[in-house]
């Protein structure tokens, strides 16, 4: 049977297509908005009020933008990407902000294959093919352009009538939702990805090549002649809770290796600069603190490994099983460890293991140098923290095995996040014995600390990627340790470091922290910020 599409005129397809968005994409952002407000019967109307305005500015964004080139190619764009970030609202309770769409941007084609899953599929052929099928089949009617600019500056206008209309008749309740409730419009579908997109263009559609603004051109390195070396292994983890570690007095054993090591210590309040890898990698080794940091400063101005190197004295290579160093090592020797060209350690995919292999052979060359080696892990990245362990590590059972967590028990999904833990601890022992065979010949220190932490379930959300305000403690309190081989005991006070390990530090710390073990001598270096300053040991 052959379906016949009856014209219809431009605007009026608009205001279909507006309530069709507002009806099917936008499950999230109603849901949360009846968390806030219970259901009585002047709340529902406020809500059903609330619709209104959202297709309103709907059809205003498609009504400024429509013209008889333009119009389906929007709506059929439009419809494609909405099917997607309904789906990951509505499955992980996340927001498409500028921060999520430059995570997105950065990911690599293995991290997006662990979020695929048969009810994506379904979402977007429902969503997203269907409803674009029909808008490209659908004869649009169009007069002349006159007409219709006319037509367009009325839809317009009574669009922007009846958003007012609903403003001055549920002003009480629009007060509170603008001010109090700012967050809840972050859900809203298309309208906040579309202006997302907006605000992530504006800043990265810079012309001409970035010019990166020196820092620490004064730095030195001040150690004694005959001193020992320093051997500094900076591992940088992924999505880790600093309450899943059992270092941090969580109930589960997850760190029994780590546990019986000596001169290891624990910073059990540190907090990320971010909620995404995209932000708190670059952040953390930025000069900039939280509060001040940008991607377009992070980018524009040299970082703490930059330092190091014109210091002339120090010796980097980063070594990244992860996406990758977020534009951290652009200018240091780089080595990509998620494929087995250069990975030995690999199953169902590359292990972090793997990072470790060859590194006494680039020690070796440069012996007489101190040495800064980054390991970026694949750590505790989620959906699919069941991929992330050897089954030796399946320790906590059952565990939840699909990247639909929504289908899981809160406890399989525990139980899979905490197994890969017990594999970063397997990892970071690993890192420590590979580092004691230098305590003879280098000062060798392990310095670990997650990019962000990770939501479980938690009050229906998971992953991570909220805006920072809005953000769960799950989200940025992270893990973090450091152990110093024997070579460092006339340097650093463990006992007193121990003392003093339950202070709040950040991701700030980590700038100045490494320019105290390295002994940079430099105009950038804040003591007060150096969380290994206090617990040094006079000369």
């Amino acid at each position: 049977m052959r379906i016949s599409f009856k014209p219809i005129t431009q605007y009026n397809f608009i205001i279909f297509s507006a309530v069709f968005f507002g009806l099917f994409y936008n499950q999230s952002f109603f849901l949360n908005v009846l968390k806030v407000y219970n259901p009585t019967l002047s709340n529902v109307i406020f809500v059903i009020s609330l619709f209104f305005v959202l297709v309103s500015f709907i059809v205003i964004i498609f009504t400024l933008f429509s013209s008889r080139y333009t119009t389906k190619l929007i709506l059929i764009a439009t419809l494609f990407i909405s099917s997607f970030t309904s789906y990951f609202m509505q499955t992980y309770n996340v927001v498409i902000d500028e921060g999520m769409i430059r995570n997105s941007l950065q990911t690599n084609l293995n991290e997006s294959m662990d979020l695929f899953s048969y009810k994506l599929v379904l979402y977007v052929f429902f969503l997203g093919i269907i409803p674009s099928y029909y808008v490209y089949k659908q004869p649009i009617k169009f007069n002349s352009w006159r007409q219709e600019f006319f037509s367009k500056l009325k839809v317009i206008g009574i669009a922007l009538g009846l958003i007012v209309v609903l403003l001055i008749l549920f002003s009480k309740f629009y007060a509170s939702f603008f001010r109090e409730h700012k967050p809840l419009r972050y859900y809203t579908n298309p309208t906040y990805w579309i202006y997302s997109i907006g605000k992530y263009m504006s800043k990265t559609s810079k012309t001409g090549s970035v010019i990166v603004q020196s820092i620490g051109l004064d730095a030195k390195v001040e150690e004694e002649q005959d001193e020992a070396k320093e051997l500094v292994v900076l591992v940088v983890g992924e999505a880790a809770r600093a309450d899943r570690f059992s270092l941090n007095n969580y109930s589960r054993e997850t760190n029994p290796l780590l546990s019986k090591e000596n001169d290891l210590v624990s910073f059990e309040s540190m907090h990320s600069c971010g909620t995404s890898t995209a932000v708190s990698v670059p952040c953390m080794f930025s000069i900039f603190t939280k509060d001040n940091y940008t991607y377009d400063k992070g980018m524009s101005t040299q970082n703490i490994l930059d330092v190091l190197v014109n210091t002339g004295s120090v010796d980097i290579l980063w070594r990244d099983n992860n996406s990758d160093s977020k534009g951290v090592a652009l200018r240091v020797p780089y080595e990509d460890f998620r494929t087995p060209k250069t990975n030995t350690v690999c199953d169902t995919e590359c292990r972090d293991e793997g990072m470790l292999v060859g590194l006494d052979k680039y020690i070796e060359l440069h012996k007489n140098r101190d040495i800064l080696i980054v390991l970026h892990m694949m750590g505790n990245h989620g959906p699919a923290y069941y991929k992330r362990y050897t089954k030796e590590y399946e320790k906590f059972k059952p565990v939840c095995e699909t990247n639909q967590l929504e289908e899981c028990s809160a406890e399989s999904i525990s139980n899979a996040y905490d197994n890969a833990i017990l594999y970063t601890d397997y990892f970071l022992s690993k890192v420590i014995e590979f580092l004691k065979q230098y305590d003879k010949t280098h000062e060798a220190t392990m310095f670990y600390i997650s990019d962000h932490g990770e939501s479980l379930g938690e009050s229906g959300l998971y992953l991570h990627g909220l805006p920072y305000f809005m953000a769960p403690d799950n989200q940025t309190h992270v893990a973090s340790i450091v152990w110093f081989g024997d070579g460092m005991k006339e340097d650093i006070n463990t006992t007193t470091l121990q003392s003093y390990s339950n202070k709040d530090f950040t991701h700030d710390n980590i700038f100045h922290s490494l320019l105290g073990l390295f002994e940079v001598n430099s105009n950038l270096y804040d003591k007060k910020k150096d969380v290994l300053h206090d617990a040094k040991i006079p000369e």
